[in-house]
């Protein structure tokens, strides 16, 4: 079993920035993709951002590219979601997701292990 666990949510002001990490433990990081999901009140979770084993390939959801930046540190079995010029739209609480798959996901199906969440809350 892998377990994920999200930190660095919060309440930031429209046009801040927020740092997102997903600590890993169980599993070797390395051997798994990684996304972020995001699921707001009343909506079905989405897509945001996912990154291949190597950290070599990246995916966004259109509506975060140029502002979010997911990476990864394998010797620290962490994943991070950068999150700059952030809007009111993108409150909602955050997820970790990890996948067995080598190349990129984007389907919520696809992705084995989660974390709890974190609630990431933009005021305008």
């Amino acid at each position: 079993q892998m377990q994920l666990v999200e930190s660095g949510g919060g309440l930031v002001q429209a046009g801040g920035s927020l740092r997102l990490s997903c600590a890993a433990s169980g599993r070797i990081l390395s051997r798994y993709g990684m996304a972020w999901f995001r699921q707001a009140p009343g909506k079905e979770r989405e897509f945001v951002a996912a990154i291949n084993w190597s950290g070599g390939s990246t995916d966004y959801v259109d509506s975060a590219k140029g502002r979010f930046t997911i990476f990864r540190d394998n010797a620290k079995n962490t994943v991070y979601l950068d999150m700059d010029s952030l809007k009111p739209e993108d409150t909602a609480v955050y997820y970790c997701a990890a996948s067995e798959y080598s190349i990129i996901q984007i389907a919520s199906m696809m992705y084995k292990y989660w974390g709890q969440g974190t609630q990431v809350t933009v005021s305008s």
